[in-house]
């Protein structure tokens, strides 16, 4: 018996493994009505038949397991750049699955727990898990949604379209139940599963009809001019930066030869996170004479750069998007909300800083987070109101009411993806761009360092872009205006509804088969 579940457990792992070539960049998604459907029959067959019922979280967490440490391998790198971490990338390379690999072992054990009593109710007990356990682990911890399943669609915009009416997390649990389909067709004992099966393939038609529509619409909206232009920037400045000493000055200089500033032009000019190396935002004026150069009076600039202030006589720092002008007067400032765990704070900070863990980005400490997400309204000079909301980084991959104003032009996200070198890490960050715009009906205006920097439209396509280990800049200066979607009112409350859906169909089924 042993053996038997030794040799179980490796194959959901192998099951899992294969899972992960459905994600970006190769979208693969065809293997996942392979590899979920016989996930799904497994635990199906089980039921009733494993007396062990902690076995279920085994099942459920191998395959997990077996996902995640194939796709997320690249959170290592990041440890490579300062010595002080290196014998944390095999405990972070093993750890950061073994963590994130427990929500699929609780959908697992959850199935169990509730032991449906026909193929159709556990159709739908599985997909509601699976649904709520990604929910979950988006908001545990300050959450990581990455690489949900729903991600392998996204190169099929027509598709994904309709996340503008549903949001992520609601086309995430629709997607798992296309893709275990095929296993209730091979399991079905009457013609309600071959009715459910048939909703399941007239359902990605509607969805395929709505994406086109959606563009459609969108195409036929004018195109119009704004009154200034947004330069984007993309950089592929080494992170060595940080760690020999490169003068700011010469990545100072360096990004304006990349910005090409057109004197006498209104022009906003958004340059990555974190750009200039060993600087504060309030000794940033040292190099003001390289600005006033270089800049005139129609130009502003925006930049992730570290505020530190004092509060209550402790030094707090933050990660901040701030907005300059030509002679480095600070006209807005945003602070990052959604920090990065390990990254730019340290969880149980005090307990860990005993056994000589700190955070991989800074050598202070962690980073205090911002209080709000406020949308940033641009009134200076010649350019006035530019409105935009700020992500910064990894903000961009959170789905939900970004914002409670969407009084907004569009979206700018600022970010570094050099921590991740040239692995799949930076690919899969774009990808999330690709989902808010169309959840948000709003332009995403992307500049990155050591990745790619973009335009993407409210229907999710890459207008503009600058690609991966690349520098130039893209100029952003028309739009077509796009109306509020619907999901952007309502945010995550249709993911509840359709839980309750789901729920109600779970209980419904499991009645009529003890009728």
């Amino acid at each position: 018996m042993k053996k038997k579940f030794v040799i179980e457990i490796l194959l959901l792992f192998i099951l899992g493994g294969l899972t992960s070539l459905s994600l970006p960049p190769l979208n693969f998604f065809l293997l996942n009505f392979f590899t979920f459907s016989i996930f799904f029959s497994f635990l199906f067959k089980k039921l009733n038949v494993e007396k062990k019922k902690i076995n279920f979280f085994f099942y459920g967490w191998f395959f997990g397991f077996g996902y995640f440490i194939t796709n997320l391998y690249w959170i290592t790198i990041s440890l490579t750049f300062d010595e002080n971490f290196r014998y944390l990338i095999p405990i972070a390379f093993i750890l950061i699955p073994c963590f994130l690999a427990t929500f699929y072992g609780l959908i697992s054990l959850f199935f169990n727990f509730f032991n449906p009593k026909n193929i159709l109710s556990a159709f739908f007990l599985f997909s509601v898990l699976f649904g709520i356990l990604e929910f979950a682990r988006g908001i545990i911890l300050s959450g990581f949604p990455w690489n949900l399943i729903v991600y392998s669609f996204s190169k099929n915009l027509s598709f994904i379209n309709i996340v503008s009416l549903v949001g992520t997390y609601s086309l995430n649990l629709i997607v798992v139940s296309f893709f275990i389909a095929p296993a209730i067709y091979i399991l079905r004992k009457s013609k309600k599963e071959i009715v459910i099966c048939s909703v399941l393939i007239v359902l990605p038609i509607i969805f395929f009809v709505y994406g086109n529509i959606k563009n459609q619409e969108f195409k036929n909206k004018d195109l119009k001019k704004i009154p200034y232009t947004i330069r984007i920037i993309g950089s592929n400045i080494s992170l060595e930066r940080f760690y020999n000493n490169s003068s700011p000055e010469a990545v100072i200089n360096e990004l304006i030869t990349i910005s090409s500033p057109t004197l006498n032009k209104k022009i906003f000019f958004l340059w990555p996170e974190g750009i200039i190396p060993n600087t504060y935002q309030d000794e940033l004026y040292l190099y003001d004479y390289i600005f006033k150069k270089n800049f005139d009076d129609n130009h502003i600039i925006g930049l992730g750069i570290t505020h530190k202030k004092s509060k209550n006589d402790i030094l707090e720092f933050y990660n901040s998007f701030s907005i300059f002008d030509n002679k480095l007067n600070l006209i807005e400032n945003y602070y990052k909300n959604n920090l990065v765990p390990f990254g730019e704070f340290l969880p149980l900070e005090n307990i860990l800083n005993i056994i000589g863990l700190k955070t991989i980005t800074n050598d202070f400490g962690s980073f205090t987070k911002g209080d709000e997400r406020k949308v940033i309204n641009i009134k200076y000079g010649s350019l006035q109101n530019l409105k935009f909301l700020p992500l910064i980084c990894y903000e961009i991959i959170y789905s939900g009411n970004l914002s409670n104003n969407y009084d907004f032009d569009f979206i700018i996200n600022i970010s570094e993806d050099g921590w991740f070198g040239k692995s799949i890490g930076p690919k899969q960050h774009f990808t999330h761009s690709i989902f808010r715009a169309i959840e948000t009906g709003k332009y995403v205006l992307r500049s990155s360092n050591n990745g790619k920097s973009a335009v993407i439209n409210p229907i999710g396509e890459t207008e503009k872009q600058i690609d991966y280990g690349i520098s130039g800049y893209i100029d952003f200066e028309k739009k077509r205006d796009f109306k509020k979607t619907f999901f952007s009112i309502y945010g995550n409350k249709i993911f509840l509804i359709l839980i309750l859906l789901y729920i109600i169909l779970t209980i419904s089924f499991n009645r009529i088969n003890n009728e």
